[in-house]
């Protein structure tokens, strides 16, 4: 089952679109990037932040699902209503997730 525009949409919603926050369509899911480092997938209409300790200590009842088959475990995070504490758990992900690795030049 993809992730639905309503859920995409509502999520987008509760976050007040905030400019940080940059979703990309990826084989009928999403990637959420947070001020370009990515924090979250958005697969089956579930919120999945990367499995980061610091995000782990704030949601600690969570419980850890796959995005799809065969990939580790994420943090699934089920109410997505209160968008400051969501918004404070991707500031918490990036804070503590490297770097992306600068992209090669084309030759």
């Amino acid at each position: 089952m993809a992730t639905s525009k309503d859920y995409l949409d509502y999520l987008l919603e509760r976050l007040g679109n905030n400019p940080d926050v940059r979703i990309r369509p990826m084989m009928g899911e999403y990637l959420l990037y947070f001020r370009d480092k990515l924090v979250a997938d958005i697969c089956d209409n579930r919120l999945l932040i990367k499995p980061v300790s610091a995000v782990k200590e704030l949601v600690p009842e969570t419980e850890m699902q796959p995005p799809y088959d065969g990939a580790k475990p994420h943090i699934y995070i089920e109410d997505i209503d209160d968008g400051e504490f969501v918004l404070k758990l991707f500031e918490t992900a990036y804070a503590n997730l490297p770097a992306p690795k600068p992209k090669k030049k084309k030759a």
